[in-house]
């Protein structure tokens, strides 16, 4: 009787063989999840690793060696003009550029260092100029650009979004309303160099992000200007300045593509330059540069991929030699328990 209820008690329910129900959490068993699969496991014995910074080295300092070479072929010319610009005897150079009535004008003259082959870029660079702030990044209406339909959204814009009578700016935002208004005129041997400024900008750009039937309107007319005006018979997709210029640069010296020279210049050559300082920099210790400049196979000048390449690769070799040196001087043996931790004597004994 007694062995009869203790295998009822010990049978569950007692339904006669039925199974237990399962209550686990447990989930179903599976190699991904208990990470039994094939997978490589190498074991980086020392000829490995020494082999490893070998190749890396072989292969990174030729690529920096290049990269270095093609940099260094450029030839750039770059001339500071916002504070030579300002006539002698102005001491409040912001109320000098903030004053209408006075000239703009400036002249000067740069000497070509070394021959350059066209086609040569022409660049207006900025110092100290954060177009990255949040503020001004988010200060334009992407709808708005793009498609005349939306031209009355002006969201995000504030606060040049609409004229005091109500009236949408296109394009609105504080991004295109200090659009760069510097203007350049290069004369060489007396002759005024044809400035090309057309696929200046990136042509996705032109094609999906500023629409071919958005006109200008009521832009650049508030009592506070903040640079250049646009052209109102011109599309937005033509007005490849202002595309540039929308394209905003993540760091605070920067620059941006005004035009092409496809004139080859020698070396001495000289060339004037004569432009208008109209672009406010002053009232942030802003800096402004004209920069003619050549290119490669590789781009523009920039020392950095070449010098960080020949970094990596000298590192990979110095280890390489460091370990081998170890290596040699100190071996150890390969699965040598005596080196775990449990098998070492405490350290003070």
């Amino acid at each position: 009787m007694n062995s009869h209820a203790a295998g009822s008690s010990s049978g569950g329910s007692g339904d006669g063989g039925a199974q237990p129900r399962r209550n686990s959490r447990r989930p179903t068993y599976s190699k991904f999840t208990q990470q039994e699969l094939p997978a490589c496991k190498p074991i980086l014995t020392p000829k490995w690793v020494v082999s490893v910074f070998v190749l890396v080295g072989v292969i990174f300092v030729p690529i920096g060696i290049v990269s270095l070479r093609a940099s260094q072929q450029v030839v750039e010319i770059i001339d500071r003009y916002d504070d030579a610009c300002i006539p002698a005897g102005v001491t409040d150079k912001l109320a000098y550029i903030q004053n209408k009535t006075s000239s703009k004008n400036c002249t000067r003259t740069l000497t070509v260092t070394k021959d350059m082959d066209q086609p040569i870029f022409v660049y207006y660079q900025l110092d100290n100029f954060y177009q990255n702030h949040r503020r001004y990044v988010k200060s334009r209406n992407d709808a708005q650009l793009r498609d005349n339909s939306s031209a009355s959204e002006t969201s995000n814009c504030d606060p040049e979004a609409k004229t005091a009578d109500g009236k949408p700016i296109v394009p609105c935002g504080l991004i295109a309303w200090s659009l760069f208004n510097d203007t350049y005129s290069l004369i060489h041997n007396n002759e005024i160099l044809d400035v090309d400024k057309t696929d200046i900008s990136w042509k996705s750009d032109r094609d999906h992000k500023f629409g071919s039937d958005v006109f200008p309107q009521n832009f650049q007319e508030g009592p506070l200007q903040g640079g250049k005006k646009l052209n109102t018979s011109l599309p937005l997709s033509k007005q490849e300045d202002l595309i540039v210029w929308m394209r905003t640069a993540a760091l605070p010296t920067f620059r941006k593509l005004y035009g092409r020279i496809h004139v080859d210049l020698k070396v001495n050559d000289t060339i004037t330059v004569q432009l208008e300082n109209n672009y406010n920099t002053y009232s942030f210790s802003g800096k402004k540069k004209l920069v003619l400049s050549t290119s490669t196979w590789l781009g523009g000048k920039n020392d950095f991929l070449g010098i960080a390449y020949l970094t990596v690769g000298g590192l990979c070799f110095f280890l390489a030699f460091a370990f081998t040196l170890l290596y040699l001087i100190k071996p150890r043996k390969m699965g040598d328990s005596n080196y775990l931790s449990w098998n070492r004597p405490p350290v003070g004994r």
